[in-house]
């Protein structure tokens, strides 16, 4: 047996642990129950008057004077045992013997467990049988209604430890009540209810207050203190509660035994078990109390109804049980929340759409669609009305509720649409025709048209000396940065007299414009020499003809502005055809009835304003989307170069290539006319579509090629890696050529005047540019000195060459051409003679370029050499293998 110091075990096993306090020891406790209570009674006493505080008051708990007391108050608790031996205490200081006294529900390691365990989302659930019979039914997976409130249990939905103690709730052990009495008598403690339901106070014994409602507490504390005092006050409330312990069995999602809040209701712990599982019931849940069912709960009362009244709090012990679902019927279509429902027993059809949120704005009332099953057994089809009697069906298990929705049908309404200012629909009545709809001209004007022309009017961008000023920012650290224009190209921002390099990026004080937003200082970036993006594959490759290098390469003045163009906004009317579309009632087929809209709206032909009749639909057409023909077109064609008036032009019917260029004035004396480049719109389309074929057909080729090379071995699979990688380069270059749309007229280098011009018809979108004539022949290509050279009227194409160094090591002597400035193409293999080539005797007009390619690298015979030996050596080891195996 153990010192009276702090504590040991005696006979009945039971542990009393005391220590000394700031203030006085604690004599030798004998071993008795109630000894013990007056014991820790008296330890509480001293630690509150020691500091001045109730520590054991939550709400004063953090108080400068409570640090010691709570650390003496956690040494002074009593614990009664079980008479098996004591476990082993965990790391965390609690104890887990079976005999323990209930724990509260402030416990933090406990309840953060608990809540961790069950707030984890839980996997979602296989199908059901029923669910997969719907699906195969009506193509639809059909949720369970109720299921998602359980997919994730909220934390929230746990009553916290401060929340007010109703006036119902009954006091039991383990719960803490902190009493307060004044006037003749001074006390302030903090008791828990014993396992026998008492609380002991000094003076007054032991008072029973288990199974008291909380309303009834204060009376009969006032009544225990009045037999031993009087003028006396006295106030008390909960503080710390107990837990309890409730199961939770059947068809649940986590079956099992819960420790939850004695606060705690049949919803809250459905919440902490994860309420039923698929296959359970929400319309019937049990809560059973000494073997008697206390309450029966629809959990559809409170998802759709919001009505809690039926649910009830929980004491220790209490059993909540989910039982199997009961009869389901799936219902979709036109309702608000189309899902597989739990029915009620003599469930109607009224009911089960009133559970559904009732149907939408767009069900058809004539009927609702029920598919059944008859005693487990057939299937069949039956209809309800949507009245009265319809909604009073009886439905089954398994039954298939289908709500149609309305006939998306306009009654007495005819639709006007296309190349129109007001499209929609109209309300029809009796007599109504087309000149109703559209009374004026004014009324085929789009609002599209209305919004370009708009855009026509908006302020240019102010003038900016140096480009890129709006995108300058404060300077750094105060100093100055000055601000350059580059003479040698677009205008450019740097610092200072630092020549700026492609790595350095914008100078200091300037703003990286972002790349995903395709900003530049250069504002005037595609209009720039160094953009090529927009140009075609012989611009980039320097050999474009003369009248597209003068366009593409306009002065430095013209690159500070944007470039104004005069285009048509919008599609035009086709005045000669509009349709009416109509459906016969009789037949239920569709009529087209033309009319002639230019008749109608300009002429006021009555012949042409027809009557309409409900449902119809009135088409205005415009020529984006009926071809009209050529000679009624609206056509806009541009002359630009050496005209005595270039602009862009409204071509008049009939009018061709050569009478517009009369109309405009004729040529200048300096225009080149052999020179000069007229495109079309329609023809670069087709000159497109030609070269992604070309380009497209290649591709197949040359992988067809790298399948028959890919079984190769040694040196050539790195050959066949290297030519795969340099044909892969060439077909991304193909892919970035852009068709120029260009028609080649036949001139001749002495052309000149108007009459040369051939009367071509014009199409919208026809451009004619004409050079000036130029003073340069330029040569290109494998050649020592790339330059331009003086026209020389009788130089010939050898002269030039000389001129320019003639051909370096890799100039292909046998491939040079010659590219005139009307773009046709002169090869040394078309100028060959009787005695030879004549490519050097060319004649060169002025604007010609002379191109010498490059020679294409092959094989060295080396190469070639030890290839075969290669082969020749595997035949011979082949053979000789054969010659030892026979």
């Amino acid at each position: 047996m153990h010192s009276p110091h702090c504590g040991g075990w005696n006979r009945g096993r039971i542990r009393i642990a005391a220590h000394h306090r700031p203030g006085g020891c604690i004599a030798f406790l004998k071993w008795s129950a109630p000894l013990a209570l007056v014991c820790s009674f008296a330890v509480t006493s001293l630690a509150q008057s020691a500091s001045g505080v109730d520590c054991s008051d939550p709400l004063l708990a953090s108080a400068p004077g409570c640090s010691n007391a709570s650390s003496l108050d956690s040494q002074s608790s009593v614990r009664l045992y079980s008479p098996t031996p004591s476990p082993t205490p965990s790391a965390n200081g609690n104890s887990n013997a079976p005999g323990a006294l209930p724990a509260n529900y402030s416990d933090i390691e406990q309840l953060s467990r608990q809540v961790a365990a069950q707030s984890a989302p839980l996997p979602p659930e296989p199908l059901t049988e029923f669910q997969k019979f719907v699906a195969s039914t009506t193509g639809l997976v059909l949720p369970v209604y109720g299921a998602n409130l359980f997919r994730a249990t909220p934390t929230t939905f746990a009553p916290v430890d401060l929340a007010p103690v109703p006036a119902d709730y009954v006091i039991g052990p383990g719960d803490e009540l902190r009493i307060r009495i004044w006037g003749q008598i001074s006390l302030q403690s903090n008791v828990r209810v014993d396992r026998s339901g008492e609380i002991y106070l000094p003076q007054v014994g032991q008072i029973h207050v288990a199974g008291l409602a909380f309303s009834d507490l204060d009376a009969h504390l006032r009544q225990a203190v009045g037999r031993v005092y009087h003028n006396f006050d006295l106030m008390v409330d909960v503080g710390q509660i107990r837990a309890i312990q409730i199961y939770v069995s059947g068809a649940a999602r986590r079956p099992g035994v819960y420790t939850v809040s004695s606060l705690s209701t049949l919803v809250d712990a459905l919440f902490v078990s994860g309420g039923p599982s698929i296959e359970g019931s929400l319309r019937v849940i049990e809560l059973r109390r000494n073997g008697a069912v206390v309450t029966r709960f629809d959990l559809y009362d409170l998802l759709i109804r919001g009505d809690k009244t039926k649910d009830a709090k929980l004491l220790a012990g209490d059993v909540i049980y989910i039982p199997p679902v009961g009869p389901q019927a799936a219902v979709f279509g036109s309702v608000r929340n189309p899902a597989i429902y739990e029915l009620r027993p003599d469930e109607t059809l009224s009911g089960v759409l009133t559970d559904a949120g009732g149907v939408s704005a767009v069900a058809s009332e004539a009927r609702v669609s029920i598919e059944r099953i008859d005693e487990h057994r057939d299937r069949h089809a039956m209809e309800a009305a949507y009245d009265a009697a319809g909604l009073a069906t009886p439905l089954a298990d398994g039954d298939t509720i289908r709500v149609y929705s309305i006939v998306p049908k306009y009654d007495k309404t005819v639709t006007l649409r296309g190349n129109i200012a007001n499209p929609g629909r109209f309300a029809w009545h009796q007599g109504m025709r087309i000149s109703e709809l559209i009374p004026d001209k004014d009324s085929l004007i789009t609002r599209n048209y209305w919004w370009r022309r708009a855009q026509l009017g908006l302020p240019a961008p102010e003038f900016e000396p140096v480009l890129g000023l709006s995108s300058l920012r404060q300077p750094p650290e105060n100093e100055p940065v000055s601000v350059r224009q580059d003479v040698s190209g677009p205008n450019q921002i740097g610092t200072g007299n630092t020549p700026q390099t492609a790595g350095e990026g914008i100078p200091l004080g300037v703003e990286e414009p972002s790349a995903g937003t395709g900003l530049s200082l250069n504002s005037n970036a595609s209009q720039s020499p160094s953009n090529f993006s927009g140009l075609s594959a012989r611009q980039r490759a320097g050999s474009a003809p003369l009248a597209t290098q003068e366009v593409a390469n306009p002065s430095q003045a013209a690159l500070t502005v944007e470039r104004t163009d005069v285009r048509i906004t919008a599609p035009e009317i086709d005045w000669d055809y509009a349709v009416i579309e109509r459906l016969d009632p009789e037949t239920l087929k569709n009529q087209l009835i033309s009319f002639d809209l230019g008749r109608l709206v300009l002429q006021h032909d009555p012949t042409q304003d027809l009557e309409l009749q409900p449902g119809d639909v009135i088409s205005i057409f415009s020529d984006a989307d009926i071809k009209i023909p050529v000679a009624r077109q609206t056509k806009f064609v541009r002359l630009e170069g050496e005209f005595a008036h270039s602009g862009v032009y409204s071509v008049e019917p009939g009018e061709t290539l050569r009478h517009l260029v009369e109309r405009a004035g004729g040529l200048t004396p300096n225009a080149y006319l052999y020179a000069s480049e007229f495109t079309r719109l329609s023809t670069r389309a087709v000159q497109q579509a030609r070269i992604d074929e070309y380009v497209q057909s290649l591709s197949m080729a040359i992988q067809r090629n790298m399948v028959n090379v890919a079984a190769s071995v040694g040196g050539q699979q790195l050959a066949a890696g290297a030519a795969e990688s340099s044909e892969q380069s060439l077909l991304a270059s193909l892919r970035q050529i852009r068709a120029t749309g260009r028609i080649v007229l036949p001139l001749q280098p002495s052309s000149s005047g108007v009459d040369s011009l051939p009367n071509l018809a014009l199409e919208d979108g026809d451009s004619l540019v004409v050079p000036h004539v130029p003073s340069t022949v330029n040569v290109v290509g494998a050649v020592y000195d790339q330059n331009s050279f003086l026209y020389a009227e009788h130089a010939r194409a050898g002269g030039y060459l000389r001129q320019a160094g003639g051909l370096n090591r890799d100039g292909d002597r046998r491939h040079e051409f010659i590219i005139r400035a009307d773009g046709e193409v002169v090869s040394r293999d078309s100028s060959r003679g009787p005695w030879g080539s004549e490519f050097n005797d060319q004649h060169i007009n002025p604007g010609d370029s002379i191109v010498v390619p490059e020679k294409i690298l092959k094989p060295s015979a080396l190469y070639g050499l030890m290839n075969w030996s290669q082969m020749f050596s595997q035949l011979a080891l082949g053979a000789a293998a054969l010659d030892v195996i026979h």
